[in-house]
């Protein structure tokens, strides 16, 4: 009997679940493969605690290794790049092609307009694997003993968040909370910059009143209407020659699509997505899903959310073993709500649900919970 390889491209919240069901029962008859660029995946929910020093780098990260011999899965490290479709084959930087029988792709996205500037002061969340090592790099530069002068006279750095969704609010808030504990005799100089009209798009009126009020008290100014066309040294630049202090330019804009999508072979929403079906399979019928931020079910398209990443887990478990044996896939229908739970870096979160909003400890304590208990499950 055939043996089929099933391989997944990106360890994210999706193919994080199915590497887990497979150790409890692999799939019979089939020999699973992960590819990665890094050895350990990040889960994006705890990165802003992780920034505010609420939880150590490993609490959010997940082994690979281990998990994958647990599983009994082969792990390769290396960059993908690009897909044969005519003969199902993976491309590599630095190996042989793999041959596949099935595939399910999930690279995540990366913040849009991330790769347009190289200025040596902007510090991209994406990859989050590196995301904290490399803004440490850049707060370092202002320890006691070695800290730039400024001539405006502050003594630590300005930071300025790009982006006002709810990442760069939480990304905000978190820095503050770093800074504060890194430079306890200093006063901490925290920006959100957004070419947007408000903050934190997606949430209800009640909320975003909320983080307002929460970014007053912690001195974060928002500054709106300020869309960035050039990063430069230690300022921001907009279209009409505006300038934006910005020691630290911390790149935290919504998704967009990683430029390895385009390099696969397949089809795309108008932008730069994996297009599929609501079974997550692509478009082009092949034996190829997609899952999370990387992938657009075309006939229900929903914001790039990781709730969905967790939510596709179980139709793309079911789906995988159904097209080994030949049986009917299932479909996922994003749901319209879900709860939201934003860090404001302090031991408090801003909870929404439907029309409920509150901002309190009690929601900080109901995120780390639920935080931890799904990371948990993957660290052996």
């Amino acid at each position: 009997m055939k043996t089929n390889c099933i391989v997944l491209l990106g360890i994210g919240h999706t193919n994080a679940e199915v590497l887990e069901r497979w150790a409890k029962s692999p799939i019979p008859n089939c020999r699973l493969v992960c590819l990665s660029k890094f050895p350990f995946a990040t889960y994006s929910g705890m990165l802003p605690g992780t920034l505010a020093n609420q939880f150590s780098t490993d609490q959010m990260q997940i082994a690979l290794s281990p998990l994958c011999q647990l599983a009994g899965a082969e792990l390769i490290l290396d960059e993908v790049t690009g897909l044969d479709t005519d003969r199902n084959a993976i491309q590599f930087a630095n190996r042989s092609p793999l041959a596949f029988d099935v595939l399910s792709i999930g690279i995540g996205s990366v913040p849009i307009g991330g790769d347009q500037f190289s200025s040596a002061n902007m510090v991209p969340i994406k990859p989050m694997q590196t995301f904290i090592t490399r803004l440490d790099e850049h707060l370092a530069q202002w320890a006691p003993t070695s800290k730039p002068v400024r001539r405006d006279g502050r003594d630590s750095p300005v930071i300025a968040v790009v982006g006002g969704g709810v990442a760069g609010v939480e990304v905000a808030c978190c820095v503050r909370a770093r800074l504060l504990e890194r430079f306890p005799q200093r006063k901490p100089c925290v920006r959100i910059v957004t070419g947007g009209q408000e903050i934190a798009g997606g949430m209800t009126d009640r909320s975003i009143v909320k983080l307002r009020r929460e970014l007053s008290r912690q001195s974060i100014e928002v500054v709106t209407g300020f869309r960035v066309i050039d990063v430069q040294d230690r300022c921001l630049v907009d279209a009409d020659g505006h300038v934006q202090p910005a020691d630290v330019a911390i790149w935290a804009t919504g998704a967009d699509a990683p430029p390895l999508l385009r390099k696969l072979n397949l089809p795309t929403d108008d932008n730069g997505f994996l297009a599929t079906d609501t079974t997550l399979r692509t478009t082009a019928g092949k034996p190829i899903f997609v899952v999370g931020d990387s992938g657009t079910i075309v006939s229900h398209p929903s914001a790039k959310a990781g709730v969905y990443a967790v939510r596709q887990a179980p139709i793309l478990w079911h789906n995988l073993n159904a097209i080994v044996n030949g049986q009917p896939l299932i479909e996922f229908i994003p749901q319209k709500d879900f709860l939201k739970i934003l860090n404001t870096g302090q031991g408090k979160a801003l909870l929404q649900y439907r029309q409920f909003s509150f901002h309190a400890r009690w929601c900080w304590k109901i995120k780390a919970w639920i935080d931890r208990g799904f990371i948990n499950r993957y660290q052996t």
